[in-house]
């Protein structure tokens, strides 16, 4: 039965199934060369350049591991909380098509790299941990393009450049029950992949790919529901979409007395819909069998232990950390926390101010903005973290109000220079003698007498307006604290 003619299931239907949902997750290694040859990675080289005999599957080519390959795995399966195997195995992946110039992928079947992980996640207040079967290594296949030439209609072109690219597959168990809670945890993984510098997860190169596992059940019944396979999820907003169309469409055929068949399926995002493309493959059909070319694998515990020392504190921990020690709410240390640059830029900062939880304000609001709005990121600031941290020196020393630090800082980010340099150049020192303040109070209350007028008549509010007036004549120099208390003596003694 097709989809297209389905019934949208209700709210009451829909609740009467629980998703069940597993995520296959394609990471490209940030190696300098390919994982079998010294073929470079480089991405947007000219079509079927960045090949040589060995990612070719030439007849007499050997493969041959990338040390680095491995070590960068190893890292991904330690941040993943996975058991790395002292032993695994490379094994060939058989299958035929037209950019898989081998006939086969290289890939690791039942002894892969490292097993039994868990990343936790956060959905709304709960934090649910999500398992992780496996992590295992593999060469990239090369790239079908069917659009984008003039005689697209009947060719398909294919760029051997990905071919042999190093893969890790991390392979979660399905214990994710809604899409929101497979979104959290793709967001985690990327996280916390980027933060090892594992890898840059730039979905647009395809250095990040899911494929989700999805079925449904009857809530309360442990017989899991027969799944369907949706590939090659480029983005967050798609893998959502696809889950949940996914998981409608399964429960609508169940209703209308049809069954789900064991199939892969593609998702469109035009349409919105997933789109049958084959049956699904099981394990026998690939034809798995020992890599003759390859040597087992060995890791043993001095080297595991040598990677082990060069992982950088995660992002969860650094999240808690943040907390417990510099006093940040819970939302300010995730958006802290979003890149390794961005956090380690806010530590910097936080040490050089003394002041954590204004030096976290300047770099998630103003510093922020300023970047976005330029299109930099944090490493490519013009101002440093320590110029920053200075700045809310300055601030707390009352040298300048907080409306003069936003002008000086836009100074700062136009500039490269600090705040000290700018501020002499430029007169904007706060002004807080009381004699020198106490001048200009005077010229503003002789300049509005109506307002003094109404003031002694009890609007109290109009003290306000006054303020304003003196930051004016002091061109916001004034120190705010010192005017209100020179504002309030000399109206008080107005009024006797």
């Amino acid at each position: 039965m097709s989809s297209a003619v389905l019934e949208p299931p209700s709210a009451d239907l829909v609740a009467k199934y629980e998703p069940v949902i597993g995520l296959e997750v394609h990471c490209q290694l940030a190696t300098r060369s390919k994982i079998f040859c010294s073929c470079p990675t480089s991405f947007g080289a000219p079509p079927n350049t960045n090949v040589c005999p060995v990612c070719l599957g030439l007849p007499g080519a050997l493969p041959v591991l990338s040390r680095e390959a491995v070590e960068l795995a190893v890292k991904a399966a330690l941040a993943l909380n996975c058991r790395v195997n002292p032993l695994s195995r490379f094994a060939r992946k058989n299958y035929f098509y037209p950019d898989l110039p081998k006939g086969y992928q290289i890939s690791q079947y039942d002894e892969p790299l490292a097993e039994h992980g868990s990343v936790d996640v956060r959905v709304d207040a709960d934090i649910r941990r999500i398992g992780v079967t496996r992590v295992h290594m593999e060469d990239d296949a090369g790239k079908s393009i069917h659009d984008g030439f003039k005689d697209s209609s009947k060719y398909t072109y294919v760029d051997l450049n990905r071919c042999g690219m190093p893969l890790i597959e991390i392979v979660s168990e399905p214990d994710m029950r809604t899409s929101d809670e497979a979104f959290a945890y793709l967001t985690e993984l990327k996280q916390m992949l980027q933060f090892v510098e594992i890898s840059t997860c730039d979905m647009e190169k395809g250095h990040l790919r899911c494929d989700a596992n999805v079925s449904v059940r009857l809530r309360g019944a442990e017989k899991f529901g027969t799944k369907a396979e949706v590939k090659n999820l480029n983005s967050f907003r798609f893998l959502k979409q696809a889950l949940d169309y996914e998981i409608l469409r399964q429960i609508a055929l169940i209703e209308s007395g049809g069954r789900v068949v064991q199939e892969t399926r593609l998702y469109n995002p035009d349409l919105g819909e997933t789109v049958s493309m084959r049956s699904k493959e099981s394990a026998h059909d690939y034809r798995y069998f020992p890599e003759p070319d390859l040597a087992p694998l060995r890791v043993g515990h001095e080297w595991l232990e040598e990677i082990r020392s060069t992982m950088p504190e995660l992002p969860a921990a650094k999240r808690k950390r943040f907390v417990e020690e510099y006093g940040l709410r819970e939302y300010d240390a995730q958006v802290l926390t979003l890149t390794r640059a961005t956090a380690d830029y806010f530590e910097a900062a936080a040490r050089a101010s003394g002041d954590p939880k204004t030096a976290a304000n300047w770099v998630m609001g103003d510093l922020n903005g300023l970047l976005n709005a330029a299109g930099k990121d944090v490493c490519d600031s013009p101002v440093t973290a320590a110029n920053l941290g200075e700045l809310v020196k300055l601030i707390a020393s009352g040298a300048l109000s907080t409306k003069l630090a936003k002008e000086v800082f836009t100074k700062m980010f136009a500039t490269g220079e600090t705040a000290q340099v700018i501020m002499q150049r430029e007169g904007l020192q706060q002004i807080s003698d009381t004699g020198a303040l106490e001048k200009i109070v005077d010229g503003v209350l002789a300049a509005n007498p109506k307002q003094v007028e109404q003031y002694r008549g009890g609007k109290t509010a109009v003290a306000g307006f006054l303020v304003g007036q003196v930051m004016k004549a002091s061109r916001g120099q004034a120190n705010p604290a010192t005017v209100n208390e020179i504002l309030s003596r000399k109206l008080a003694s107005e009024q006797k």
